[in-house]
């Protein structure tokens, strides 16, 4: 796809070739009279008809006494062209972007309620061109006052916004998206200006993205009512986006904000402004109303206010790792929803089976689309041995034809980098590992005197612990891996701490998808790369972020339980990560204390009191009874002051065997058949129903509560059993209806091992609705039960035992919720973690998540009812239970072709 002006005669045309050598895809030219030609084979019979067509335009040439002598030394002549195939200028018009920056006399303020809003006494940031350095224009950066009248003007839009009828709200957006589109040119020169990017790509993938997805979530909104039943808007949502999509990564957060009745205010990055701006003045044009979409800009600080603001109700944020774990740690506690899409470290795993011609293709897509700065780009070729060394010179040779070039010609393969600072910082760590004795290659030839440009670049001779390996580089440079066998490509692809995106490349497609369900990473492409429509929700798994952009499954970013109203937790103003969870362990009882617990330790024997035997619950690991690694014991107290039994004090080493144990059990529990894992959890409500009377008597005990309503208790977590093992098989996924002529298909995969802390209210039944979502799914857990009331969890050992459960799915570890709460976050094998306990813990779990970005689902210190199904079933337990995948498979054998 590089596009070839012809300036000589007025003829535009374009050239798709893979490389020079390799040229045998098809040949378009484009006339005033819109003469196409396609299918013109480099090497075939049909160069006569490519002789005629030029043949033809020479004579449309001299029929507008254009001659050949007045044509400047530097620009070919038509025939030369079609003999050299070389490249020639096609510069896109400036004019009407210009026009648009003058309108505005280059400066511009915050769109707030409808209106430009340009404070004075701020610091204004020039934005400039990457590819001339020509200064743009001056934008304002916002402080905090800003933020408050943005955040303001939005909650009072909401009011009125998310009360609209769902086809009034389709009517909006349906009318920013043709309007968008009525501009699109406009939004693509701005685009190419601002971020550096050629034209080519803004306005043949971006603009037409941006449109798509504007379309499709009209049809969500005016779907809500019934496609989202049960489920309502957030609130008001503050949006920071990054500067290598700015337009597309904007509207993929804002689309199902508005759509689901929630107000927006956006932060856009420093870098590129301006297509943002652009935007909220044509949604005004549109009649979108006051409020509903706000635009300010400032610096990083700047987002920061925005996302810790009290009346944000939501964060939605694609950037850097960094930032994120920044942004995580910064709303802890706070009962905002987040979602993250951060970094990526993508594998491209080329087999020998591939079409390897296709395969250099699809790595000029996945790494030096715009210039790689795309947190999804295909950064690791991980190539099979045996055609390793033909692929490599394949790919050399397609750099050397790559031309680098002003963002506005359409004849360009990459652009600019955004920035002299992320120019350097790409180069820093292409130094660092030569220094270190990798071997780099780099197209340079190609390089423009002047500008912000980084050369195509690959690197070989690499370890698999190397720096340039392991870590985001966000610059067109490839690293090459070698493997053996596709064990060893899945090992390398997974040997990361991302998971955002990766391809798979071969003609055999049972290896394709076997490979493709084994990467951990939210979107996998099979023959392809960088494939994105809005039907599919695309974001990532691990440190690549949690939460997707896109389809029905971005919808519950912006969306709560209906029957929840968002918790406003009490500020904790001192708090102490290092001091949480600290806990000493349980003493003897003091017989002399009066206020000392009473030890019921004795029972009826032939009428008579004897002392009962005594029984001490242990842990519940890898599915065997296990003591504490530490031999302490906590006793279990009842309302009335008696003790009705002891379980093991859990510890570190305890939660590090539990979570050994579950990492062990994950691989076979998660590919087991649906179907096996719905027979095994009716099989633990059957042994359960068996015990109903002893675990009811043993609760009522334990709790105070009446016989009668431990019984109804245990009826209802066999009930919810029932529920969830229903769910085994009817949860895996859809075909998604993208833009791809081939199947999209969305996989409903297992997040892996997850820690639960449960609730002490309903002591069974809360550990019931929370582990056996998890485990349906193909999740295995390290589950802390009530910390008050942890017998009736102990006593389901047996029952799992009875029950075929496969040892290390459920591990159980008893003692102090928060001790065991610290551990758990802290493990790096752990991937998610659910906690229902003090507004404290749930602060300390979403501030320690951070370190490795894990999925947190919490209480802010607030009880739920367990009985109440709205609450204690239903799809939000399956939002937090699986991840979603989006494998896309292209066809092409008969029709594409």
């Amino acid at each position: 796809r590089t596009d070839v002006g012809l300036p000589a005669c007025n003829v535009g045309g374009r050239i798709a070739l893979a490389s020079l050598p390799y040229f045998h895809r098809s040949l378009q030219v484009a006339t005033g009279s819109s003469l196409y030609f396609s299918l013109i084979h480099y090497h075939c019979s049909m160069a006569s008809t490519a002789a005629s067509v030029v043949q033809t335009v020479t004579s449309k040439t001299e029929e507008n006494n254009t001659t050949k002598e007045s044509l400047k030394p530097s620009k070919p002549t038509v025939s030369q062209i079609f003999k050299t195939l070389e490249y020639g200028p096609a510069p896109e018009s400036p004019d009407v972007a210009y026009a648009w920056l003058d309108d505005h006399h280059r400066s511009f303020g915050h769109f707030i309620d409808g209106k430009w809003l340009n404070p004075e006494d701020r610091k204004r940031y020039d934005s400039r061109c990457p590819a001339t350095g020509e200064k743009l224009a001056s934008t304002v950066q916002g402080n905090q006052e800003d933020v408050e009248v943005a955040v303001s003007a939005a909650r009072k839009a909401f009011v009125k916004w998310s009360a609209l009828p769902a086809h009034v709200r389709a009517r909006h957006l349906y009318s920013v998206a043709r309007h968008v589109q009525k501009h699109m040119r406009l939004f693509a020169v701005i685009e190419s200006l601002d971020n550096g990017k050629p034209i080519r790509e803004t306005r043949d993938c971006d603009i037409p993205i941006v449109i798509r997805h504007i379309y499709h979530h009209a049809g969500w909104a005016q779907l809500a009512d019934t496609e989202m039943r049960g489920w309502k808007p957030v609130g008001v949502v503050g949006a920071i986006t990054p500067w290598n999509f700015p337009l597309m990564l904007l509207i993929w957060k804002v689309c199902p904000a508005l759509a689901m009745g929630n107000t927006v205010v956006l932060k856009p990055a420093t870098y590129t402004r301006l297509s943002a701006l652009l935007l909220a003045e044509v949604c005004a044009e549109a009649g979108l109303p006051p409020g509903v979409f706000n635009v300010v800009t400032g610096n990083g600080a700047f987002g920061h206010n925005l996302a810790t603001h009290p009346d944000v109700d939501k964060v939605g944020f694609t950037g850097s790792t960094e930032v994120g774990r920044i942004l995580r740690q910064a709303t802890a506690g706070s009962g905002k929803k987040i979602s993250l899409e951060l970094g990526g470290k993508s594998p491209f795993v080329v087999f020998d089976s591939a079409d390897l011609d296709s395969a250099v293709e699809g790595v000029v897509d996945a790494i030096y689309f715009n210039q790689g700065q795309v947190c999804s780009a295909g950064s690791r070729l991980i190539v099979q041995e045996s055609c390793a060394e033909l692929l490599i010179k394949k790919i050399k040779e397609r750099m050397t034809h790559l031309r680098l070039g002003d963002s506005l010609d359409k004849a360009i393969d990459m652009g600019a980098i955004v920035d002299p600072s992320q120019r350097k910082s790409v180069d820093m760590m292409v130094q660092e590992a030569k220094a270190d004795g990798a071997h780099v290659y780099q197209a340079c030839a190609c390089m423009p005197s002047t500008g912000c440009y980084y050369p195509p670049t690959l690197i070989t001779n690499v370890q698999t612990v190397s720096k340039i390996v392991q870590e985001e580089v966000f610059g067109p440079v490839l690293v090459v891996l070698t493997f053996r066998t596709p064990k060893e490509a899945i090992a390398l692809s997974n040997n990361t701490v991302f998971g955002l995106g990766a391809s798979v490349w071969t003609e055999n497609l049972s290896l394709a998808l076997e490979v493709a369900l084994s990467i951990r990473a939210g979107s996998v492409w099979v023959n392809g790369h960088n494939l994105f429509d809005a039907a599919a929700g695309f974001g990532g798994m691990r440190e690549s972020g949690f939460g997707r952009d896109g389809g029905k499954e971005g919808l519950y970013e912006y969306s709560v339980p209906a029957w929840l109203t968002r918790p406003r937790p009490v500020a904790l103003k001192d708090f102490d990560a290092k001091a949480f969870g600290k806990n000493v362990a349980p003493r003897p009882l003091n017989p002399s204390n009066s206020e000392s617990h009473v030890y019921n330790n004795t029972t009826k024997l032939n009428g008579q009191d004897v002392p009962s035997i005594d029984r001490t619950c242990k842990m519940y690991i890898g599915g065997a009874q296990k003591r504490p690694d530490a031999p302490y014991a906590r006793a279990v107290v009842n309302p009335d002051n008696k003790t009705i039994g002891q379980v093991g004090e859990g510890s570190r080493k305890d939660i590090r065997d539990a979570v050994e144990a579950a990492h062990k059990a994950f691989p076979g529990w998660g590919k087991r058949a649906a179907h096996n894992r719905a027979q095994i959890v009716y099989f633990v409500a059957e042994n359960l129903e068996l015990r109903r009377e002893e675990v009811a008597s043993r609760m009522s005990e334990m709790t105070g509560k009446s016989l009668e309503d431990s019984k109804l208790e245990v009826d209802l977590s066999i009930q919810r059993l029932f529920y969830w093992g229903a769910y085994a098989d009817k949860y895996g996924g859809t075909v998604q209806e993208t833009n791809l002529y081939g199947a999209t298909v969305k996989v409903h995969e297992p997040v892996g091992v997850i820690g639960i802390a449960c609730p002490d209210n309903w002591p069974l039944l809360g550990f019931v609705s929370l582990f056996a979502p998890a485990v349906i799914r193909g999740n295995t857990i390290v589950i802390v039960p009530s910390e008050k009331y942890p017998l009736s969890a102990v006593d389901l050992y047996q029952v799992f035992d009875t029950s075929d459960l496969p040892g290390g799915v459920v591990n159980i570890v008893t003692g102090s919720r928060d001790h065991l709460t610290k551990y758990l976050v802290d493990h790096q094998d752990v991937e998610a973690f659910w906690y229902f306990g003090s507004n404290e813990g749930s602060r300390y779990v979403e501030h320690a998540s951070a370190v490795n970005i894990k999925r947190t689902w919490v209480n802010y210190g607030f009880e739920r009812d367990w009985a109440d199904p709205a609450q204690g079933q239903g799809e939000e337990f399956l939002y937090h239970a699986v991840e979603c995948k989006n494998i896309w498979m292209p066809m092409g054998e008969i029709f594409a072709n």
